[in-house]
């Protein structure tokens, strides 16, 4: 039985190109396969960007109720917190040690602020190794990665290779990525890819008061009510057809076209199917969110099961290196 393992940071509460990227898809393959799923959320991960504890500890609530309220079903995979499993520190620190430092200084986490080294912290740099600790100590087969995260995968496969090679035998197990042709970029309120970090993205949490000025700061052009629109060009028609039926965008598009139809009007609209899709969802995430407790039995629950895995497969790597 292969095993699959994603994890999503808690840099802050998901959002919308979160929810449609990686949690509604994760959840699907659970639902749809026999795999062995392993989902964890990638509190460490933040640290290099996130420093107030408390924030990410609430982030971290935000997450796992989002998971949750989309359905995950805990009986059918193990989920839990990174860092509450130490193993992938010491893990990290073993792996850093076979990581030639050119394969992290070409690592596009690096690259991208290397014309700031003043904003690049040592845990920014070996973010690589992190991640490829988190793959390797769970002997993961299978990791959903996007076209921009593949080269972390590659770096993942090199370090395991080299580990295995000089201590010449099989300890790591080698991944593969799975790639979903289908995950299209989810647009943000300016239209470059939704992100945090662009802080351009939707909430579908937030207060309905929140959740409507959310939606209104979504970038438009000022053709005239009264004149047909590109609905192609719309971040909102975008947004809009990525949760919409068929029948819903279709009715849209010829609104766009027509005339007479104002993006505000498109708005209110993107607005109310919000509220009427994920009305359930909504719920459960307030609910989660109220009863912390109800989370964290969740996520100890699945750390025990981590623990589990990572243990036995830490202890070889000790006994490989002579820490044993």
């Amino acid at each position: 039985m292969a095993r699959v393992l994603t994890g999503i940071q808690s840099s802050g509460r998901p959002h919308l190109g979160n929810i449609l990227g990686a949690i509604v898809p994760a959840i699907e393959l659970i639902q749809q396969n026999q795999e062995e799923s392993f989902i964890f959320i990638a509190d460490m991960h933040s640290l290099t960007s996130t420093k107030n504890g408390e924030i990410r500890k609430e982030n971290t609530l935000a997450v796992a109720a989002a998971w949750l309220a989309f359905g995950l079903d805990i009986n059918k995979t193990v989920f839990y917190r990174q860092s509450r499993r130490p193993e992938v520190a010491e893990l990290t620190w073993y792996l850093s040690c076979f990581t030639p430092y050119p394969m992290l200084a070409n690592a596009h986490s690096f690259k991208d602020k290397s014309d700031r080294l003043s904003d690049v912290n040592a845990g920014l740099f070996t973010y690589p190794v992190l991640m490829a600790s988190d793959i390797l100590l769970y002997s993961a087969d299978l990791v959903p990665v996007g076209k921009d995260q593949m080269q972390h995968l590659e770096m993942t496969r090199d370090i395991a290779s080299t580990f295995n090679r000089i201590m010449e035998e099989e300890i790591l197990t080698i991944p593969e990525a799975r790639i979903s042709e289908a995950v299209k970029t989810i647009p943000g309120t300016d239209g470059q890819k939704m992100s945090k970090s662009y802080n351009n993205f939707i909430d579908i949490f937030l207060p309905e008061k929140q959740l409507k000025k959310n939606v209104n700061s979504i970038i438009t052009d000022s053709t005239p009510l009264e004149e047909p629109k590109d609905p192609d060009t719309c971040n909102v028609y975008k947004l809009y057809s990525l949760i919409a039926s068929q029948e819903q965008t279709l009715e849209m598009r010829g609104k766009y076209q027509g005339g007479n139809y104002g993006y505000g009007h498109a708005k209110k609209e993107f607005f109310e199917l919000i509220l009427t899709k994920y009305q359930k969802e909504r719920e459960l995430f307030n609910f989660y969110m109220e009863n912390p407790a109800e989370i964290e039995s969740k996520l100890a629950a699945g750390e025990e099961k981590a623990k589990a895995v990572a243990e036995p497969i830490l202890s070889k790597v000790r006994e490989k290196l002579g820490f044993s």
